[in-house]
Parts: structure tokens; C-alpha cells; sequence
């Protein structure tokens, strides 16, 4: 268990200075695809550094995901406590999760729901918030979440959908984006339903709201 816990630090310590090569998600997903005998299946994915990417896309997904995550600790309580309080009216309980804890979770660990894996995932969301400045934390959440069936990351996305490098996305390509993140194998960017296209325009509106690229951390 020690080694296990001083593995995990020296992990994220190193993470904070050089790209990360895959994420736990991404080869998860490639061994299932590999598993089903899926020859269709491609892996797209490769880092680019913050100055490489258009703060508009940030910035949609601070918008998106996270509104809060300049000013919290990893945990979103005020979130938490509304998801709450919206389940005990009888709404169906809703995720408020931080991009802080999904990228703990997609560069460590796996997809599915245990307690074991909720803990594993608080662990890592601390020794992030700890060891990495926000910036750091948004950097790689724009580069490992997912977009698309096998896309990962801006620049994968941006070439994919849009026929362009990360640092050229508009504003309306950058939030087209941060709107399929709630189920990226669902929503697609490329072929955006009206649900898509109408949270596109909300992430567009809350970009304003927020005040710009302005908001984002320094």
C-alpha cells in the first residue's frame, strides 16, 4: 500500500511537467476495442501545449463542465449540495463532478461506479489540486477528454471535426465541443443534434457571462 500511495505522487509530480503519453481511459477503451475485434477502431490522440490551443476552448469548457473551477479545491461543494437537494425533490440524481476529479479519473483510473473507484478518484483529485497549479489542471483536461468514438484531446478534435489546429477553433467550434462532453459517444460534433447545438449556444452565452478568456487561470 505504500509503495502503491508513493507511486501515485510520484506520478502526478512527474505529470505536472511533461505531456501525458495515454491516459488510463484511453487504454481501457483501446484494449475493449481490441477485445470486440474492432479493426475499425483508431486511437487519435496527441498533446499539444496550452499556448498551442485557442483559450476560446478552455474557456467553453471551464463554461461547460466547471464554472467554479477557479475557485474551488478539486470538490464542488456548492454543486454537490444543489445535486442533492434537486434528488430529494425527485429529480434523478445528477453529477457534479470537477474537471479536477474527471481528470483524476481518466488519467488514472477507469470507467464504471464503486466506491473503490470514488475514493481512488478523491485521492487523486487532492494530490492534483496540491501538486499541480490550475492551469496545469485545465491543460490536461483539454487534452485528455474525450470528443469522439477513439478522439481525445484538442488537437485530435480539432483536426478531426474541423479541419484545423487547435490554436484557429472559434468560438462556436470550441463550444460545439465542451457540448458533447456529457456523452461524447452520443453526441457527436461532427453531426450535432438540436440538443447539441442548443447547449452550444448556452456554452457560448456563459463564455460571455464569465467575462472572456479573462477568467481563465493564469
Amino acid at each position: 500500500m505504500l509503495a502503491w500511495l508513493v507511486l501515485g505522487i510520484v506520478s502526478v509530480v512527474a505529470l505536472r511537467f511533461v505531456p501525458a503519453p495515454l491516459s488510463a481511459v484511453m487504454a481501457q477503451d483501446w484494449l475493449q476495442a481490441k477485445w470486440r475485434g474492432d479493426a475499425s477502431y483508431r486511437l487519435r490522440y496527441h498533446w499539444v501545449d496550452w499556448a498551442q490551443v485557442s483559450p476560446l476552448l478552455p474557456l467553453s469548457l471551464v463554461a461547460a463542465e466547471d464554472q467554479r473551477f477557479p475557485d474551488h479545491h478539486g470538490f464542488d461543494f456548492v454543486q454537490i449540495q444543489k445535486a442533492l437537494d434537486a434528488a430529494d425533490d425527485g429529480a434523478r440524481l445528477r453529477g457534479a463532478s470537477t474537471i479536477s476529479q474527471q481528470v483524476a479519473k481518466n488519467l488514472f483510473l477507469w470507467n464504471g461506479r464503486s466506491f473503490v473507484r470514488k475514493g481512488l478518484e478523491a485521492y487523486f483529485t487532492v494530490l492534483i489540486e496540491t501538486l499541480w497549479p490550475k492551469r496545469r489542471i485545465l491543460e490536461m483536461y483539454l487534452n485528455i477528454a474525450q470528443f469522439g468514438d477513439g478522439v481525445y484531446g484538442a488537437a485530435a478534435a480539432s483536426e478531426t471535426f474541423f479541419h484545423v489546429a487547435p490554436a484557429r477553433l472559434d468560438a462556436r467550434q470550441a463550444a460545439l465541443l465542451a457540448a458533447v462532453l456529457p456523452n461524447p459517444l452520443r453526441l457527436r460534433v461532427d453531426k450535432p443534434s438540436a440538443y447539441v447545438l442548443r447547449r452550444a449556444a448556452w456554452i457560448e452565452q456563459q463564455t460571455q457571462a464569465l467575462g472572456g478568456t479573462g477568467y481563465l487561470p493564469r
